[in-house]
């Protein structure tokens, strides 16, 4: 199984080229399409998603992502193999998947080697086609990385600084996903179960509960989310308008 996680929207052609590209490589493979509609360039947004995604995929599951504002520059384009794979350009993607892949090896996607296996050119802006797809297709069709790429140390791929930060009672957070529904995920998990959780700059004190009904329509509420991340959220409305918030900005939150 192939998952494909990108920025690329629902308008042109681009999907359906990665997607054909991957069934050109392997006829036989079953493709999951998670999502195109990351936020153009969001790196952070896409690595949330991703990690959601291996949480619940079987092993030997492929994940293709392709958040990858440097396409054509010098960064690499890697390979990660644990009980799962993660194809992705080297750029933090891979930061929070990385949790629950149980990492073992690293490489670099060699872009000459790919094209014995591919047949065409690989464009400067289109890895998605002519890099991720294919190699994420050849390594699900059996194709070992060797064949294509060259090893690399796991400790040298970039991550993401998405660690929480504890300053006296106040926790430093930064926001990593906001959905559809205007809910804010902060990243931080494993915090216990507070009574309230207080935004001191946004002048919010707020419940901790279990559910969005448990307060009256448009009131605000924190709870645990169904991914274990805090959650800010306003009952059938969006706290991301409310509070002004988008992905990528830090909140500093007391747990009370």
């Amino acid at each position: 199984m192939i998952t494909l996680t990108t920025d690329f929207g629902l308008r042109g052609p681009y999907v359906g080229e990665m997607k054909v590209a991957i069934l050109r490589m392997n006829p036989k493979a079953t493709i999951v399409d998670v999502t195109h509609g990351i936020t153009r360039h969001s790196i952070i947004e896409g690595s949330f998603v991703m990690e959601q995604v291996a949480k619940y995929s079987p092993k030997g599951t492929v994940h293709v992502g392709v958040i990858d504002p440097g396409v054509g520059t010098s960064r690499r384009a890697v390979i990660i193999e644990g009980n799962q794979w993660l194809v992705v350009p080297d750029n933090g993607l891979a930061t929070l998947p990385l949790k629950h892949i149980k990492p073992r090896k690293a490489w670099e996607i060699d872009m000459e080697r790919l094209k014995r296996f591919t047949g065409w050119e690989v464009s400067s802006t289109f890895h998605g086609r002519d890099v991720f797809g294919p190699a994420g297709a050849l390594i699900d069709k059996g194709v070992s990385p060797e064949e294509f790429s060259r090893e690399i140390e796991l400790e040298s791929l970039i991550k993401l600084d998405v660690e929480p930060k504890k300053e006296g009672d106040t926790w430093l957070l930064r926001v990593i996903y906001i959905d559809d529904f205007g809910n804010v995920i902060l990243n931080l998990e494993d915090y216990g179960r507070p009574r309230e959780v207080e935004l001191p700059d946004l002048g919010l004190k707020i419940p901790y509960l279990d559910t969005y009904g448990q307060v009256k329509p448009g009131e605000f509420l924190a709870l645990p989310g169904s991914h274990g991340y805090l959650e800010i959220a306003v009952n059938q409305g969006s706290a991301a308008e409310r509070l002004g918030l988008k992905v990528g900005d830090e909140v500093r939150v007391r747990l009370v």
